[in-house]
């Protein structure tokens, strides 16, 4: 399993919350989520045979919010 914080953008209630976490969290792999929103960043432990952070970083992207 790999663990990455993401920095991201644009997150600023518990409806992006919800929407990233139910997004990621949907992922084949994604074992873990966790949005943190005063610090802007987003954790996901993963197996990255399964799944890789450029889609996991085009999931967070296709809710709306800017990886950066």
């Amino acid at each position: 399993m790999e663990k990455v914080t993401l920095q991201v953008e644009g997150m600023s209630c518990g409806h992006c919350v919800k929407a990233v976490e139910g997004s990621v969290g949907e992922l084949a792999g994604v074992s873990a989520v966790k949005v943190n929103l005063e610090n802007k960043s987003v954790a996901v432990e993963f197996d990255a045979d399964k799944v890789s952070l450029d889609t996991i970083k085009e999931t967070i992207d296709d809710q709306g919010y800017d990886v950066k």
